[in-house]
């Protein structure tokens, strides 16, 4: 083997490594990605039953339902549509009906109840998490915590 060839195999070698940890790294990401939906989001696209994903919207008003030991069950609203989520855990401190939520988890298979693993509240009157904000102020209901007219 020439000094050319051997450099162009250390060279191909090299390409192969880095070109190996780059699809592994994104096959993990793959698999971590939850991807973000509104109550009416779910209704048009049908999201399946083993796919993680985050729900945000508001805790609609009536709908806190405190179970056995720490388990809640509550619906998110957007407005448009809603949907029962169930969430076995310690809320948040600022977690109460008509505030923002955002909440990470699945869908019961056969069922349209989502069960959170993950509850986050908004932390003050001034924030809303950026993509529940944009959401609902672009339907038209929320706006600096006051629904529209």
């Amino acid at each position: 083997m020439t000094r050319k060839q051997k450099r162009l195999a250390v060279i191909a070698g090299g390409m192969g490594f880095i070109l190996t940890a780059v699809l592994l790294v994104m096959f993990a990401f793959g698999q971590s990605i939850a991807y973000f939906y509104m109550p009416s989001d779910i209704a048009e696209k049908g999201v399946g039953p083993d796919t993680r994903i985050r729900l945000g919207g508001l805790v609609a008003e009536g709908s806190v339902v405190r179970s056995e030991g720490s388990t809640v069950k509550f619906s998110v609203t957007d407005g448009n549509g809603t949907v029962p989520v169930t969430y076995t855990g310690i809320l948040p401190d600022l977690f109460r009906e008509g505030q923002g939520v955002v909440t990470e988890g699945m869908f019961t298979a056969g069922s349209q109840v989502f069960v959170a693993d993950t509850v986050l509240a908004k932390h003050d009157e001034n924030y809303m998490p950026k993509e529940v904000a944009d959401r609902l102020k672009q339907d038209g209901v929320w706006q600096g915590g006051e629904k529209t007219q």
